[in-house]
């Protein structure tokens, strides 16, 4: 080969060509193969189920407190969770007229706990946006009795019923909003959802609103959503510490 290359280049590099050419379409094959081995090496092995068990075993292990167990089993759940689910439904929702003046209000509501109340024009299928109490409560200081309702109005968040809750979170965190209302697939309003739902909801707890002496805006509400909130995992069966709060 060293005393007749000059003989035999030609045939080398025609040689080296063909097979080139020959082993062309399995260099292709060869790489899709390995992506696709890459990608799946990408992905993690570990499921939903993978982790729900080993906080089960981190539990009685010592690893997690129970209510640290129960926050990670609900946050796994977190996007199986509709808004409808967690919602106040529009039949236990106490909402006020656009139209009634402030003094009428507060005369008939004037021991009402909650912070935030909706507002309807006409019908409470109409929901016109909300109101503050203590907005309420500074324009009666303010001898602003005789006005209506509305003129204390704000913009109230609106997300479909089908809503995740995961996205319904990042939704009134984006907006700064601590309510929203809940529509149905035709528009009408199936009720009312806070961000004390969401949170409850990840916490597996009731928490107090800013301004409430109750822990929730029906107890009727509460225990509708109990009753769901055991359907879909986040309290088993007769849970006693569900049925002690």
């Amino acid at each position: 080969g060293a005393n007749y290359w000059n003989r035999l280049i030609g045939f080398t590099v025609g040689s080296v060509n063909f097979i080139i050419w020959l082993l062309l379409p399995l260099v292709y094959v060869s790489q899709f193969i390995t992506s696709l081995l890459n990608k799946k090496k990408e992905r993690s092995v570990l499921s939903r189920s993978d982790f729900s068990a080993m906080t089960e075993i981190g539990l009685r292990h010592g690893v997690f407190e129970k209510e640290e167990s129960k926050i990670i089993q609900n946050l796994l759940r977190f996007d199986t969770i509709r808004a409808k689910d967690i919602m106040t439904p529009r039949t236990v929702v106490i909402a006020a007229d656009d139209e009634e003046t402030i003094d009428s209000f507060y005369e008939e509501h004037h021991d009402l706990h909650f912070s935030r109340i909706p507002l309807y024009s006409d019908h409470i299928d109409q929901i016109s946006g909300f109101f503050l109490k203590n907005d309420m409560l500074a324009s009666l200081i303010q001898d602003r009795g005789k006005e209506p309702l509305k003129n204390l109005r704000r913009d109230i968040t609106i997300v479909n019923e089908q809503m995740a809750v995961p996205d319904l979170f990042n939704k009134l965190m984006e907006k700064r909003e601590h309510i929203a209302l809940v529509v149905d697939e035709f528009g009408g309003m199936a009720g009312l959802v806070t961000m004390e739902d969401v949170i409850e909801t990840l916490l597996g707890m009731e928490i107090m609103d800013e301004l409430d002496n109750i822990e929730d805006m029906q107890k009727l509400a509460r225990s509708n959503w109990e009753d769901r909130a055991r359907k879909m995992g986040i309290l088993p069966p007769n849970d006693p510490e569900a049925q002690e709060e």
